[in-house]
């Protein structure tokens, strides 16, 4: 009865710190704080859950600002776990957009999403409190992009893609509406400054890449057409870097429970180390390109079995990360240490 009594007020203090920290944060000044939007098949993978933790840090230390988060994965339990996220955090306000009608992942692997949304306490009630109440009722992503690019100045917005190209596609396929004048290949050009993607492969041509195989048609009108600048993190360099099981069962202890823990733990048994690979494009786009090694420019290819292709070109607005054995452990230090960290209201 006493622990469950501790988890309740626990669960209370949250609600109640998370709703403080939106005021004192919503304080900081966002001048100099990169914009961010951030596209995730939320629920395949759980290296979607420790990059959005990256996310929420990021914004606790003013760096960037989350202006969306919008999901390419079918179903109901990827944007309630992503409420449940924004809620914990203490960022319920982050606008969510959806899709239907994508590309069937739903029996790919162990969906951590549904599983987290789904945990109860002692009570039988939830164990995660949730700020929205209408998850089918959110707009789809394609319509949001447009609502939320159009409110921002020019040449200003960071899309970090690290799920399926289905938004993005049919994003460029938009017809001008209330919320722009512009279709929406026009709108890209004018207010987006970069697209870091989470897809394909380069050093193994018989790989086809999950986020580039899961819909084609997308990820080859993405890398073909996309009118700004592109940055790809490829399948060597997340399988390089590995988040340690000891990490998730040792440094978590400030938080009796915790979202992104509890979904880790759901995804596979423990304890495994998880690739990081969606976790390196959040990390190019926030802090830069000194962690690793750049291509140069040139044009990527997708094939019609879903493999990429890199062809070196001056002309070209496409490049790719690498990361030699070096690199790759000092990125792993750095996800460790920020990932570990309590959010700020609990600091």
């Amino acid at each position: 009865m006493k622990n469950k009594n501790c988890l309740i007020v626990f669960l209370f203090l949250i609600v109640l710190s998370a709703c403080t920290s939106k005021g004192q944060n919503s304080e900081k000044p966002t001048s100099e704080a990169q914009k961010i939007i951030f596209e995730t098949d939320i629920g395949n993978d759980v290296d979607d859950a420790l990059a959005l933790d990256m996310l929420y840090k990021y914004i606790d230390a003013g760096d960037i600002e989350l202006l969306a988060i919008m999901i390419n994965k079918e179903g109901v339990y990827p944007q309630e776990f992503t409420d449940i996220m924004n809620t914990w955090y203490g960022y319920p306000e982050i606008p969510i957009g959806i899709i239907h009608n994508g590309a069937d992942s739903e029996h790919d692997a162990v969906n951590f999403a549904r599983c987290v949304s789904l945990m109860e306490n002692e009570s039988g009630e939830p164990l995660f409190p949730r700020s929205l109440n209408n998850y089918t009722g959110l707009p789809e992503a394609h319509i949001l992009y447009r609502e939320v690019l159009a409110q921002q100045p020019d040449n200003s917005v960071t899309i970090v893609s690290v799920g399926f190209s289905t938004n993005l596609a049919r994003l460029l396929d938009t017809p001008p509406d209330d919320f722009s004048p512009l279709t929406g290949k026009e709108l890209v050009a004018k207010k987006v400054k970069l697209l870091c993607t989470m897809a394909g492969c380069f050093n193994n041509p018989e790989l086809y890449e999950y986020n580039v195989a899961k819909d084609i048609p997308a990820a080859k009108k993405v890398f073909d057409e996309w009118p700004t600048k592109l940055v790809t993190s490829p399948f060597e360099v997340g399988i390089a870097i590995n988040y340690p099981a000891t990490s998730i069962e040792n440094d978590f202890d400030w938080a009796p429970v915790h979202p992104m823990v509890e979904a880790y733990k759901c995804y596979l048994e423990m304890p495994y180390d998880r690739p990081t690979w969606d976790l390196t494009s959040v990390l190019y786009s926030v802090e830069g390109p000194s962690y690793f090694d750049i291509s140069g420019p040139g044009e990527i290819e997708v094939s019609d079995k879903g493999a990429t292709t890199f062809t070196a070109d001056k002309e070209g607005d496409r490049y790719y990360l690498k990361v030699d054995s070096a690199q790759a452990e000092h990125i792993k230090n750095h996800f460790i240490q920020l990932i570990s960290q309590p959010p700020l209201y609990l600091k």
